[in-house]
């Protein structure tokens, strides 16, 4: 865990300096002891919304915020 910690702290200081902001996006685990295999830190921007928030309901409008960037890190667990 002390290394996923520092890998994702290393792509947040990068994207810091480079100007955009990140967010953690998926966690897989190994089946046999459930300890995380692969973690992916990602552009806030990345991918795209399932839904379209356009209800008759909704009061404020909110702006398109994906934009299908495919900036990401991807840490993977190799050693115990």
């Amino acid at each position: 865990m002390k290394f996923l910690q520092q890998g994702i702290r290393f792509y947040e200081n990068y994207a810091s300096i480079s100007g955009f902001d990140t967010r953690l996006y998926s966690t897989k685990e190994r089946k046999s002891d459930r300890k995380i295999s692969l973690k992916y830190c990602v552009y806030n921007k990345e991918g795209f919304r399932e839904t379209p928030r356009l209800h008759a309901d909704c009061k404020k409008k909110r702006l398109i915020t994906r934009m299908g960037c495919k900036a990401r890190i991807t840490l993977k667990m190799i050693n115990d």
